[in-house]
């Protein structure tokens, strides 16, 4: 039996959330199984004018007796003028515990990649979480990204089944410790989609990629959900750390949790301008044992530039996906941050990159972040990205190698300090293989000090340089394609976190 009604966003409608502005509209009832039929079905249909909140839930009463929800959706998508969003709507659902910011009922989302899901006891669509379909009354959360001048016309079709509810199957999750080789460097990608979100493959595919590119370890990182967590045990083995974690998407940014514990659902429905809404959930990352790197943060997709500054960022991904121009100015952005920290004598923040992959043709390990930890394990991997022991490759045929020596024999690697003395003579040594036809750049707080000639068709070579802690707080190493638009420089083939110099 199907039935319909009429959905709209009005002044009596509106319910103000602690989040991000959101309305709440009149709810959608259903009969009990006992009141005839084994499934249910009703139709909502509204309309969401530009400036719409960004979240808008719709209530759905859902009775005693239910083996499934199954939702479906449909929007507009008018012609709009050049430099004009056109209608992008959001999708997701949470139970009978609420909306409430934290997520306690969150049961799923999808984003805008499908156009239908459910959920049920054993089994829900990816993205979405399986448990009992409980009585009482659930939201379908709808996020309008983007609303046309004409407004966002949506039609929503609720399907309950009625019968017994089956058994949600215990979680099993990946082991935090792969076999490793000791102290060594680890090369990993932090950041990629699967199904659960708008990825097209599947764990067991993307971990198929992962040891095809030469990889040690992947951290899970879906758009607004910790569905995938429940999926990874069997792509992981001896020779492929997984690490668990999430792409939380505000509208003012995204940030990478990375490593937190299984099943750990880290809200996202706020923006940079609701009060201290970032550091309450960046410290759950934290708790759940997680790091905080915001994600591309100069992208130039809506929503996705970072704007909630980085005094909460345990690193930063400078590097997303192939070198674009939005990468260079995080390069720049970065190295202005490292200055600041200099001067200011506080903590630095490391760099890091990862592939951001979706669906083919992205290449997972494009590019890569190579750790020196002293285990494969979730713990000395996070280790090592807090400590800016990393570099950043565009392959896995590409190493390396940033030291820093005194006079006396101190020395001191990417990521650690070399404790001389202001005037003390320093010899800088960077070594490269699998790059031919790259420079070498050394950088300081001062800017680009020092460029090798191409490296020849082996791709190896060495360069050193010599300062002071005086001219150079810290120096860290590029390696560069030929330049293709002169006198820009050319896209990055590899860079280090910094080596600082001197005793402060």
């Amino acid at each position: 039996m199907c039935e319909e009604h009429q959905a709209g966003v009005g002044r009596r409608a509106v319910f103000l959330t602690g989040a991000a502005a959101a309305v709440t509209l009149g709810s959608v009832s259903f009969a009990s199984a006992a009141e005839g039929g084994r499934t249910r079905t009703r139709t909502v249909r509204g309309t969401l004018e530009p400036g719409a909140p960004d979240f808008v839930y719709v209530p759905v009463e859902v009775p005693h007796g239910v083996r499934e929800i199954r939702v479906a959706y449909t929007y507009d998508r008018p012609q709009v003028p050049a430099g004009t969003a056109g209608n992008a709507l959001d999708i997701g659902v949470f139970d009978e515990r609420g909306t409430g910011l934290g997520g306690e009922g969150f049961r799923g989302w999808s984003g805008g990649a499908r156009t239908e899901f459910f959920v049920r006891a054993d089994e829900a669509t990816p993205g979405y979480v399986p448990g009992p379909v409980r009585a009482g009354t659930w939201h379908i959360a709808l996020g309008p990204y983007t609303v046309a001048p004409q407004g966002l016309s949506y039609e929503i079709t609720v399907t309950l089944t009625f019968g017994e509810p089956g058994r949600t199957p215990r979680p099993v999750h990946p082991p935090e410790r792969a076999k490793g080789r000791g102290r060594a460097w680890y090369r990993g990608d932090c950041h990629l989609h699967s199904w659960h979100s708008d990825g097209r493959r599947t764990p067991g595919e993307i971990a198929a990629l992962a040891r095809a590119a030469g990889l040690d370890f992947v951290n899970s990182s879906d758009h607004n959900t910790h569905s995938a967590h429940a999926h990874w045990a069997e792509a992981a083995g001896d020779d492929l750390l997984v690490l668990l974690g999430e792409e939380v998407t505000t509208r003012n940014g995204h940030v990478v949790a990375l490593g937190i514990d299984p099943g750990t659902f880290v809200d996202w429905r706020y923006r940079a301008r609701d009060n201290n809404r970032f550091g309450r959930f960046a410290r759950q990352i934290r708790r759940a044992g997680g790091l905080v790197v915001p994600a591309h943060p100069h992208a130039t997709c809506i929503g996705c530039a970072w704007k909630f500054g980085f005094g909460e960022a345990d690193a930063v991904e400078v590097w997303n996906g192939p070198w674009t121009p939005d990468d260079e100015v995080a390069l720049a952005d970065w190295d202005g941050m490292l200055v600041a920290s200099v001067r200011d004598g506080r903590d630095w923040i490391p760099a890091m990159g990862s592939s951001d992959a979706h669906r083919d043709p992205d290449t997972v390990g494009l590019p890569q972040t190579v750790v020196l930890a002293d285990d494969l394990s979730r713990r000395a991997i996070q280790d090592g990205i807090r400590a800016g022991r990393c570099y950043v490759a565009e392959s896995a045929a590409l190493s390396l190698a940033l030291t820093a020596s005194g006079p006396r024999g101190e020395h001191a690697g990417i990521g650690e300090r070399l404790r001389v003395a202001d005037d003390s003579p320093v010899v800088v040594r960077a070594e490269v293989t699998g790059a031919p036809g790259c420079t070498v750049r050394l950088v300081t707080d001062q800017g680009v000090l020092h460029t090798s000639a191409p490296l020849p068709e082996s791709g190896e070579g060495a360069v050193e340089w010599r300062t002071t802690p005086a001219y150079a707080a810290y120096v860290r190493a590029e390696v560069r394609h030929e330049a293709t638009v002169p006198p820009l420089p050319g896209s990055l083939a590899a860079f280090t976190n910094p080596v600082f110099l001197g005793r402060r």
